[in-house]
């Protein structure tokens, strides 16, 4: 008589069962480890692997977006024995950064997940997971992105589970099975981390208000954290616009509200009808909640959800995303300020791209026309050329629209002078006559009436 597969299943669990401790035993000197992405952080393992400080040389962790402070950073505070790496910087591995004490990892999003599969040895993945169903799969949660590439590229994998991990149905790729598992580890069961999104400012919602007179009724939608995605989330939801789609790099708890009023059934796209597309979640318990077990929710790897011919087929596909500064050629930066890493290029320039070629899609760059130094000084975010240093997020060839509180403007096939002029109708007023004397030194700029007052 057979064995029944989920008894099995549950034999091989209690085989695979151990401490934190033992369980990174599997890490050896000389490789490369990956943690599990964003708010699924794999704290016991990382815990355990700290305590390995002065066992270990050049071991290389890697992760996207260090939702926690690694306790194997605070463990090697000379680098001697770990080496930190991001995919996509947050508060935590800026701030590791300003250290030396981690750096980031260039990318194009979308493509992570081949470069990993090609380029990319995978020595041991530390997971944090879901617990395991009736036929023998943990769930990977909230962050899809990377991961599946990590797994199959991973000699060792162990796992962490957490019982209080939204089951985020697929998509594809969301799962692994316990034969792929060589370690298993029974977490404390720390709720997922909460991140809060920040109140909008006056100047989000002039912001938003510009956003919302280019989106029409079906178009698909992707959003970004902040108090301007959240404000443009809550103007949607409020707004007569029907049949709105979602297809997004991360799901924010805007996205609940949106679906939640019916504005979001996603009944006009072209793909994924119906689906809320994403690869990563990041909020609070009500998205969280919201998500688990909710059919209504895809998750899928990134080289999906970022690849910009996916996004071009969903019409009117709307794009928005924050930046840090852009130039008077057009230039956007959104990662860095200087040569200070603050963010990632992330999804931005994916997005940005697929969202042009979507039949009546628009990519578009949003920001405050200005920010206040630490002493108080104001500086202008539309700037002659970006800061030296600053990285080029999305080339001025690729650059289409972009907003301010004071208008949007659209860059395709325009002069640099046209673009100049654009730009320049949009800066704050304090700073226009000055963005022509340079612009004019720049030969960029042909005198024009449309500058507005």
């Amino acid at each position: 008589m057979a064995i029944p597969a989920a008894d099995i299943n549950k034999w091989q669990y209690q085989q695979k069962l151990t401490t934190p401790d033992e369980a990174v035993k599997l890490v050896e000197s000389n490789t490369r480890v990956r943690y599990s992405e964003f708010v699924m952080f794999p704290d016991l393992l990382d815990e355990a692997l700290a305590k390995r400080v002065n066992e270990l040389e050049n071991v290389d962790i890697s992760g996207t977006c260090f939702s926690k402070v690694p306790k194997v950073a605070l463990a090697d505070p000379s680098r001697e024995h770990f080496y930190l790496t991001d995919c996509h910087f947050g508060v935590v591995a800026r701030k590791l950064h300003d250290k030396n004490l981690c750096n980031y990892v260039p990318l194009t999003y979308h493509e992570a997940p081949r470069w990993a599969r090609k380029y990319w040895d995978v020595d041991a993945a530390l997971l944090l997971v879901g617990p395991m169903d009736s036929k023998g799969y943990f769930n990977l949660g909230t962050s899809n992105s990377v991961t599946p590439a990590v797994i199959s590229k991973a000699k060792k994998i162990i796992v962490e589970v957490n019982n209080t991990i939204p089951t985020c149905l697929g998509g594809n790729q969301e799962s692994i099975h316990i034969s792929q598992v060589d370690a298993i580890v029974e977490g404390n069961n720390t709720p997922l981390q909460q991140i809060p999104t920040p109140p909008p400012t006056d100047i989000d919602i002039k912001i938003a208000q510009w956003i919302m007179k280019e989106i029409v009724d079906g178009a698909c939608i992707q959003l970004g954290i902040g108090g301007l995605p959240n404000v443009v989330g809550k103007m949607l939801a409020e707004s007569d616009l029907k049949d709105l789609g979602v297809h997004t790099e991360m799901l924010v708890d805007s996205y609940v509200d949106l679906y939640l009023s019916g504005r979001a059934n996603g009944s006009k796209k072209s793909i994924d009808r119906h689906k809320m597309v994403y690869t990563f979640a990041m909020g609070t318990n009500k998205l969280y909640d919201f998500m688990d077990n909710n059919p209504a929710c895809a998750i899928y790897p990134v080289d999906y959800t970022n690849d910009p011919k996916i996004i071009a087929l969903n019409d009117n596909f709307i794009a928005i995303n924050n930046a840090i500064e852009i130039d008077l050629y057009g230039q956007v930066c959104s990662e860095s300020s200087g040569t200070r890493q603050i963010s990632g290029t992330g999804g931005q320039l994916d997005f940005i791209y697929g969202a042009f070629h979507s039949r009546g899609g628009k990519g578009m760059i949003c920001m405050s026309s200005t920010f206040a130094e630490k002493d108080g000084t104001v500086q202008s975010r539309i700037r002659p050329l970006l800061t030296p240093g600053a990285t080029v997020t999305v080339p001025r060839s690729i650059t289409s629209y972009v907003i301010t509180e004071y208008g949007i403007v659209n860059l395709k096939g325009k002069s640099t002078w046209q673009r100049t002029d654009d730009l320049v109708s949009i800066a704050h007023p304090d700073f226009r006559d000055e963005l022509i004397k340079e612009a004019d030194k720049m030969k960029i700029w042909r005198r024009s009436n449309r500058i507005a007052p």
